[in-house]
């Protein structure tokens, strides 16, 4: 599992053709990325990292905050093109993308967790496999990359 975490001001989700919308103040957005092998321990450890990372300023302008001690919001869309492989040709290759019957409820299983973490009221979320319009306004800019598995160096 990836996730592609990015501090914001302000960030929104909109679906013009489910006539949908999502939006948060400070927070975090979470770009999530499902892998074909993913568990039940990549959801926790990625979730439980994304609600604990400290990369909010305190008083110092040192990132020492999480997301809990500014009652910060998330935004998660779920993002199959971080497990795109452009290492050969052009076209990225997404074989390592989970299909949607894998993804989905991986995907909102990482949801629950969140919420479970942070509280349901400061959860926001796209639509799976939706195409979407997403408004980041990046503060900082902060983005960090979590990921469940270790990168095998080749």
């Amino acid at each position: 599992m990836r996730a592609l975490v990015q501090r914001v001001s302000e960030a929104g989700v909109y679906i013009e053709k489910e006539n949908y919308s999502a939006e948060i103040k400070k927070g975090i957005v979470v770009l999530l990325g499902i892998k074909i092998d993913d568990s039940e321990e990549d959801i926790l450890f990625v979730a439980d990292k994304c609600s604990n990372l400290r990369i909010f300023e305190d008083e110092n302008e040192k990132m020492n905050f999480s997301l809990k001690d500014v009652t910060g919001e998330v935004l998660i869309i779920s993002q199959f093109t971080l497990y795109g492989d452009a290492q050969k040709g052009n076209r990225p290759s997404f074989i390592e993308a989970a299909k949607p019957e894998i993804a989905i409820p991986i995907y909102e299983k990482f949801i629950n967790r969140m919420k479970i973490n942070l509280g349901a009221d400061k959860i926001q979320t796209g639509i799976f496999g939706a195409m979407m319009k997403v408004k980041i306004i990046n503060d900082g800019p902060v983005t960090i990359l979590v990921e469940s598995k270790p990168q095998v160096k080749k």
